[in-house]
């Protein structure tokens, strides 16, 4: 099976992500899931966001790669919104990558230097999200799924954030569903 290395979105590690990531496990998975807020959570995406800015998103990312100290190279790097910028700096920059998934978020490879060749990876999001959507994250990933062979892009219906975290007020069911159903597969090819 495969060795996952898990970010949180901007709220923090709640119970919705840690569920998520118990998920992987009983499927076989080991699955790392560094608290970045150092126990914080919060319970608006603006909250959240303000707390993440006040740490600085540049030291977020830099403890999100000091996460991965210490654990093999051969791993599966999965970021959840804010999540995605430590996974996928990681996924880019640390040799040995498995593979990778960004949910509800990316950024265009550019940023961390370029994709490297043979990882594959997916990126998931709703299509009329105006985080994910709007703020050009699927203009992004699509632009990645084009110039990528190993690259997948999943969009679901609805114009919502943080659709996948079930303790929140924006969880779809059905889409979350799905999503988990996805990234299982996409994890189980891997491990």
């Amino acid at each position: 099976m495969a060795e996952i290395l898990y970010f949180h979105h901007a709220l923090g590690l709640t119970p919705g992500q840690r569920d998520f990531a118990e998920a992987l496990r009983v499927a076989g998975h080991t699955v790392h899931t560094p608290d970045l807020y150092g126990g914080r959570v919060f319970d608006t995406l603006d909250a959240g966001v303000a707390y993440g800015r006040s740490l600085g998103f540049e030291a977020l990312v830099d403890d999100g790669v000091a996460a991965a100290e210490g654990l093999p190279a051969e791993l599966v790097y999965v970021g959840y919104s804010l999540g995605v910028l430590p996974a996928q700096r990681l996924a880019q920059t640390r040799p040995g990558a498995k593979g990778a998934l960004f949910l509800e978020s990316f950024v265009p490879p550019s940023e961390f230097g370029g994709w490297p060749a043979g990882v594959p990876a997916q990126v998931h999001g709703m299509d009329e999200d105006p985080i994910f959507a709007g703020e050009g994250d699927l203009d992004a990933a699509r632009a990645f799924v084009e110039a990528t062979p190993e690259a997948e892009l999943f969009l679901y219906p609805g114009k919502v954030h943080l659709f996948a975290d079930p303790g929140l007020p924006t969880y779809d069911a059905a889409a979350a569903k799905l999503l988990t159903e996805r990234v299982l597969a996409f994890a189980d090819r891997l491990g």
